[in-house]
């Protein structure tokens, strides 16, 4: 009975296991935004141009969805050039010493349809914190190659205090709003080889 009993689990794990599929993030559809307030009084906006990751996603298994990202620090865009000289230097991110930002999941829970929290560590000015943001996913798609396209978004905030961002700017509000929108393609319909053609004799 022991043995039936393992078996089905092994079955049930297989099953889970073989129905996830991982989404390359495309950065030319996506985007890694923040905002802060600047004198109390406005935002200012800003992105970051490169970044690499990838989703792990199971419809059925929303607590096995993970995702993993890499930024590039250098690559911080406020489209003002002597302010993303600043935010390069080590009042803030500290580029020469800390050139990658990152993301990693740690657990998702308080699942409701397609909404959940999203728990992860992020790493950003050579510190890693932990990290919670509100995921919205937009579905599954497939585009006229057959290619399946996952969307999603996170919101959240955080004290850049809390990664040693405390000097260099009085003037710079503590509490940074993060914004994510993410179109991820799945590598399997992407790396699908094409089907060979019968050769006629």
């Amino acid at each position: 009975m022991k043995k039936i009993l393992l078996a089905a689990c092994l079955g049930v794990l297989a099953s889970a296991a073989a129905s996830a599929k991982t989404f390359e993030i495309d950065p030319a559809h996506s985007s890694v935004a923040f905002r802060v307030k600047h004198f109390k009084v406005t935002n200012v906006r800003g992105r970051f141009d490169k970044f690499t990751g990838a989703v792990d996603y199971d419809k059925a298994q929303p607590k096995s969805w993970k995702t993993q990202v890499e930024i590039d620090a250098a690559s911080v865009n406020t489209n003002v050039s002597k302010r993303d000289d600043h935010l390069r230097s080590a009042d803030f991110f500290d580029v020469a010493k800390c050139p990658k930002l990152s993301f990693k999941t740690t657990s998702i829970d308080e699942i409701k349809g397609d909404s959940a929290k999203l728990h992860g560590e992020l790493t950003m000015h050579c510190q890693t914190k932990p990290v919670t943001l509100q995921l919205e996913l937009g579905g599954v798609e497939a585009d006229p190659k057959g290619n399946e396209h996952l969307g999603a978004s996170a919101t959240g905030k955080i004290s850049r205090k809390d990664w040693g961002m405390e000097s260099g700017a009085p003037m710079v509000g503590d509490e940074v709003e993060i914004d994510l929108d993410v179109e991820a393609i799945a590598k399997a319909s992407a790396q699908e080889p094409a089907k060979k053609q019968p050769v006629k004799k």
